[in-house]
């Protein structure tokens, strides 16, 4: 049912079924490389560029947690995927063979979040069984899109972020289906209990080089409005995950919350800090990318929630709303951010 201004409070949560995360070596060498389902060593993925090697990883990810969800592609409704390229070209040429209806999505780094939204009101609604959920990134074709050539070896300011390199893919499903597919297969990971959309959130600005200080007043505005919708505070949550705010973004984010005096320093944790260790690994600020987020939820956040060491997070993937057009033609990057209440399926 509709909960205040911007969210949704499911009377019968959707749960997640299933869960893969497919990345590149550098990611497999931070601080939860054990922890992914798949590292591939080749940057290229077997393949021929960069975009190819994103639409890969995107093939992995699917297929996987298809298998670790006991499931077929004909299980599956509807997919909610994207990417950070042009048109979505790595989802377009990624998903082809899965043969399942598409929603393409763009919300930059945001875009799990998004997916995930979208993803569970379909289920919780009853128009699809399951869907699945996915968003990727690579390094070297967001570069290409939105910074420099890497052969060009331009320098990297400190505020700057690393894209990450990989896909994330979760099976969300209604709690029918989940109980039809309950006596055969391993338990849920997660029930998803609510959702709050983000409104797009522009302070002015214009660093492409620092995606933490646009996105992080997004994800205030977010946080205060899913607190607003269910009368909640932010100690309610074990956790409180952004996407890649990275280390700048986290002080930002930080700060503004202190000033609606919301101590969210002990609770709050980002996927792109998590992902890389930045003093071994040389990423500046931290992670970011649509990937970032998505990986850290499959291989790290959720498992945490399956054994019930975490019982109630809320996930608010963050992304900034900039092409290389609008860059260049002086505009400023707006920032947007999705929360998903995830609780642990063990939480009555």
């Amino acid at each position: 049912m509709q909960a205040g201004k911007s969210s949704i409070r499911f009377e019968k949560p959707p749960l997640i079924a299933a869960a893969a995360s497919v990345v590149g070596e550098k990611e497999g060498r931070g601080p939860l490389g054990g922890l992914f389902d798949m590292v591939e060593r080749d940057p290229m993925f077997g393949m021929e560029s960069w975009e190819e090697a994103e639409s890969e990883a995107q093939r992995r990810a699917s297929m996987l947690a298809l298998k670790k969800g006991g499931l077929e592609s004909g299980d599956v409704r509807y997919l909610f995927a994207g990417d950070l390229l042009g048109q979505l070209i790595a989802t377009s040429f990624g998903i082809v063979d899965l043969g399942v209806p598409l929603f393409g999505l763009y919300g930059a780094c945001s875009t799990m979040g998004e997916g995930m939204v979208l993803g569970a009101m379909t289920a919780a609604a009853g128009y699809a069984d399951r869907v699945m959920a996915l968003a990727s990134s690579h390094f070297a074709s967001a570069e290409r899109q939105f910074r420099f050539p890497l052969a060009y070896g331009n320098q990297r300011p400190y505020s700057s972020t690393w894209t990450v390199t990989g896909c994330g893919c979760v099976v969300i499903e209604n709690s029918d289906a989940a109980a039809e597919r309950a006596a055969n297969q391993s338990p849920p990971l997660a029930k998803i209990t609510a959702v709050t959309t983000g409104k797009i959130i522009d302070l002015g600005t214009r660093d492409s080089m620092n995606m933490g200080a646009a996105m992080a007043p997004a994800a205030v505005d977010t946080i205060l409005q899913h607190l607003r919708d269910l009368d909640v505070e932010a100690e309610h949550y074990d956790k409180i995950i952004t996407g890649d705010l990275g280390v700048i973004g986290r002080r930002i984010l930080l700060d503004f919350m202190a000033q609606h005096e919301k101590n969210l320093t002990d609770i709050h944790m980002d996927c792109g800090i998590e992902i890389f260790d930045g003093s071994r690994q040389d990423t500046h600020a931290g992670g970011s990318g649509c990937g970032c987020s998505a990986v850290t939820l499959a291989a790290y956040i959720l498992p945490k929630l399956e054994s019930g060491e975490w019982k109630k997070v809320l996930f608010l993937p963050t992304g900034a709303l900039l092409s290389k057009t609008s860059f260049n033609e002086g505009k400023s990057v707006p920032g947007i951010a999705h929360a998903v209440v995830l609780e642990s399926p063990a939480v009555k």
